[in-house]
């Protein structure tokens, strides 16, 4: 539409709730429609028209009764909105002569944060006008560019700016602000501006799918992460192939980003929706494709997809026609469906399909769980960011062999699992570094466990937005909990609860921990291994003499591990990339935070000192290693070779006790074959 437009509305609705810039943030009612018709063409406003709607929940706000002047008395023997739309569009039609116009409105919230959504959530059907309008503050900005940023804009503002004055008799407030509006309308398209109303805006119905290049620059300003969504509206998978929830949004400007995160918490259905803010790089995760299968896939517009979930790796794409035909054909035949394969090629199960109506998909769905070959089949109506989430995505990550784990690490400590001396923070922002979790906790950073923050991994071995707090007691824990619970960081509220190490190391090796309760890791669970089979009692790291030698609290036990021989070679395992690899732990006192009380214990109190050895070969023994340190008093009680978990020499590393300091990267001699390897040794004081 880019005609001037001859009659303009000026609408205003207000709600039983909240009202000015958080008009609609609340999710309320609304109890009030204000407008009145305005002839640009003759300069004139018409009447005055109020309507009371009545909400299906009659309780007002203070702050709406303050500012609207309603009573819940007034509003309880109004009409429902629907009513009172069909009001509304039948005195527009009769002032208006049957005549085309346009809605004008103070910002964009009375249309599309407040009217729009009440009207999906009560399937009411909206009459065409309410699906353009104009706003009156960007009109205001377009021909008065050096007057206030938009957002700090409003009806006072304006009409202080061109004189306008409003008699203020009305009966309720949106009527005199109504008058405001109109008012300034008519001193716009006056002398000396002569504004032209063109080129309203649209409400668009549909949301547009469709794929992007990953080389696509998306701004950052323009994304938002929804969690909590119905599974039949996720847009997002997890590393299992299961929707998680979540859906990715890309918006045509910041404006409209902030308008969509000021429905934090609003409700789909009986669920309420987060709203969170995310970049372009978490949507191009999602909606860029490379693939030109893919993109040929989607290419065809207006097509029903649906996934299937189940499939035989075997199936084929006849076998797939054959299950659904005859009664919902596929699009394009064979081109209509797209299988999913994992990176080397092998099948996942999954395929989505292409079909031409509404009509033939449900069709389709109606075979949910029926069977093809000897597997019974899942069907899930999808969408085009899914089959880009799902096709894309990379398997869940093999088995890898387990990190060599330090021999004398940062001794962490492990608390009773009785004891709920530990806090869990959920919900943190996924920049949130260890500092930003320290000065969230404020004074109760100074009841943390030395190295006892934990930053929980996901799959990708990316923050998930947990983490793991070790207190010094339960009882700070508690306060900890109880003081920082939704606290805010970085613009997020984030739930803290107390909980047990148990749990704690639990979810930090891939379990997880929700209402429905703790689950262990996926390597944990008995099917990875016959009931039959029994481990091997775990090897010492050290013998026992040697280990005399040293603090008991700095020797770490090692894990019993399963032998590789008891799968296949060829067997493909997949597990929590968590479980292997969780996020190294850190703490105040590692982070100088603050200062590490001086009175602190150090393992340099005992005699002598202890060295670490790397770079020393596979074949070294204590007879070698005792050559190094000529003329240094280190008798051969005092070295330990360390074994690896397995029980075989580790990467060439050794623990000696000597009287003195000696200078890292020691130089070697050229002892011939058989010697120690390597140019020099790094020698490290523990």
């Amino acid at each position: 539409m880019t005609a001037s437009i001859d009659n303009l509305v000026v609408l205003f609705a207000a709600t039983s709730g909240a009202s000015g810039e958080l008009l609609g943030s609340d999710e309320k009612e609304i109890i009030q429609l204000v407008w009145q018709v305005v002839d640009l063409a003759n300069k004139k406003t018409g009447q005055l028209n109020e309507v009371f709607v009545r909400p299906k929940h009659l309780e007002l706000t203070d702050e709406c009764k303050a500012e609207s002047g309603i009573t819940e008395e007034t509003i309880t023997a109004a009409e429902p909105l629907e009513n009172a739309l069909n009001q509304f569009s039948q005195r527009l039609s009769i002032e208006a002569n049957g005549a085309p116009v346009c809605l004008c409105t103070d910002g964009q919230l009375h249309i599309r944060q407040v009217i729009h959504p009440e009207a999906s959530s009560k399937n009411i059907m909206l009459p065409e006008s309410f699906y353009s309008f104009f706003d009156l503050r960007k009109e205001f900005k377009k021909n008065v560019p050096s007057s206030a940023n938009l957002k700090d804009l409003d009806i006072q503002v304006m009409a202080d700016y061109l004189n306008v004055t409003t008699d203020s008799s009305a009966n309720t407030p949106a009527a005199v602000k109504v008058q405001t509006m109109a008012g300034i309308v008519l001193e716009l398209i006056s002398d000396p501006h002569c504004h032209s109303f063109s080129q309203p805006e649209r409400v668009n119905e549909k949301f547009e799918t469709g794929t992007c290049s990953k080389m696509e620059r998306v701004d950052d300003d323009t994304v938002i992460r929804a969690r909590g969504l119905p599974g039949g509206a996720a847009l997002c998978l997890n590393a299992q192939g299961r929707r998680n929830g979540e859906a990715l949004v890309r918006f045509v400007s910041e404006e409209h980003r902030d308008l969509a995160l000021q429905r934090h918490k609003h409700h789909m259905g009986a669920r309420y929706i987060e709203v969170y803010k995310a970049t372009g790089e978490d949507f191009l995760k999602i909606a860029g494709g490379t693939s030109n299968e893919v993109a040929h896939f989607l290419s065809k517009e207006n097509q029903v997809i649906v996934r299937m979930r189940g499939l035989p790796f075997t199936a084929t794409a006849d076998d797939v026609l054959v299950f659904f035909s005859p009664s919902c054909p596929i699009t394009g035949g064979k081109d209509g469906i797209l299988f999913v394969k994992y990176p080397d090629g092998r099948p996942t199960g999954d395929a989505f399909v292409l079909f031409s109506c509404e009509e033939y998909a449900q069709n389709a769905l109606k075979k949910h769980k029926e069977i093809l070959g000897k597997r019974y089949i899942e069907l899930f109506k999808s969408t085009a960011a899914e089959v880009l989430n799902r096709y894309t995505s990379a398997p869940l990550i093999p088995i890898a062999p387990a990190p060599i784990i330090p021999v004398l690490p940062q001794p962490p400590f492990v608390p009773p699992t009785a004891v709920r001396d530990c806090v869990r923070l959920r919900g943190l922002p996924y920049i949130a570094t260890i500092e930003d979790i320290l000065e969230f906790l404020g004074d109760f950073t100074a009841d943390i466990r030395p190295h006892g923050v934990h930053m929980v991994l996901n799959q990708q071995g990316r923050p998930s937005g947990d983490s793991f707090i070790q207190m010094k007691s339960a009882e700070r824990a508690f306060m900890t909990a109880q003081k920082c619970h939704k606290r805010t960081m970085k613009d997020r509220y984030v739930e803290v609860f107390q909980c047990s190490a148990e749990e704690m190391n639990i979810v930090l090796m891939g379990g997880t921990l929700n209402r429905n309760g703790l689950s262990p890791p996926p390597c944990k669970l008995r099917r990875l291994s016959p009931p039959s089979y029994t481990f091997p009692p775990p090897t010492a790291v050290m013998p026992a003499d040697a280990s005399a030698l040293y603090q008991p609290q700095v020797i770490l036990n090692p894990r019993p591990l399963q032998p590789p021989a008891f799968y296949p070679a060829s067997a493909q395992l997949f597990m929590n990339y968590a479980a292997y690899y969780p996020s190294p732990p850190g703490s105040p006192t590692s982070l100088n935070y603050f200062h590490s009380p001086s009175n602190a214990p150090a393992l340099g109190a005992q005699p002598g000192a202890l060295v670490r050895m790397h770079g020393l070969t596979y074949n070294n023994g204590v007879k070698e290693i005792l050559n190094i340190f000529q003329g240094y008093q280190s008798p051969p009680e005092s070295m330990a070779l360390v074994n690896s978990l397995c029980g075989q020499p580790s990467s060439s590393e050794a623990l000696m006790t000597l009287p003195a300091l000696l200078s890292a990267k020691q130089p070697l001699p050229d002892r011939g074959p058989g010697a120690l390897g390597g140019p020099f040794l790094d020698l490290q004081l523990l």
